[in-house]
């Protein structure tokens, strides 16, 4: 952040012209395009070259990313959850246990040293739905590499993840087809 006051100028430790990573990026908010943002994200670092592993809490169904790893090498894609829906108020069991994989196998390929962009998609509504807390989620966000990108993504981003975060950006949803009663379409919601 730069300030006007030249007597205390601030200067950010990145330039222009750096490509050093590092930053803990968040996409929350009601609307619809947060998976589909942070998909963007990777598939352009991925074309620069940088190492990705995208990691998907709480999504047992099938989704178009799925085939993603098979036809990018070095896009590296997991999956953990149900394909039944977690209930916030009483998560069953199995919820909290694929939640907990998830974010062990976060940590996991973030301190093998093999990815230069980790994204833990969903991760936000895990934490609101007491999957795994926020806490153990900000303990790993502190430890992390420091050269090591991370983004999370989901609604209900806890208020202790945007602080510590460097970039946060909401969607909000404005306008949805489902209001007309047009459901969820292959290659476009899912």
């Amino acid at each position: 952040m730069s300030t006007n006051n030249s007597k205390n100028p601030q200067k950010s430790k990145f330039s222009s012209d750096d490509n050093s990573l590092g930053l803990i990026q968040v996409y929350t908010g009601d609307g619809k395009g947060k998976t589909t943002a942070a998909l963007g994200l990777a598939l352009r670092a991925y074309l620069h070259g940088f190492k990705v592993a995208f990691i998907q809490f709480m999504k047992g169904t099938n989704y178009g990313e799925d085939r993603i790893s098979k036809l990018l090498p070095g896009f590296h894609l997991e999956k953990f959850g149900r394909k039944e829906f977690v209930n916030p108020e009483s998560p069953d069991p199995r919820d909290i246990d694929e939640a907990k994989k998830a974010l062990y196998r976060c940590k996991e390929l973030a301190f093998s040293g093999e990815f230069d962009l980790l994204v833990m998609d969903e991760i936000n509504v895990a934490m609101t739905f007491k999957l795994i807390s926020v806490e153990e989620v900000l303990d790993f966000l502190k430890s992390k590499p420091s050269n090591l990108e991370i983004v999370l993504t989901g609604r209900y981003a806890p208020k202790e993840i945007i602080e510590i975060a460097d970039l946060v950006s909401e969607i909000k949803e404005i306008k949805h087809p489902y209001i007309k009663g047009i459901p969820a379409r292959r290659g476009i919601e899912y």
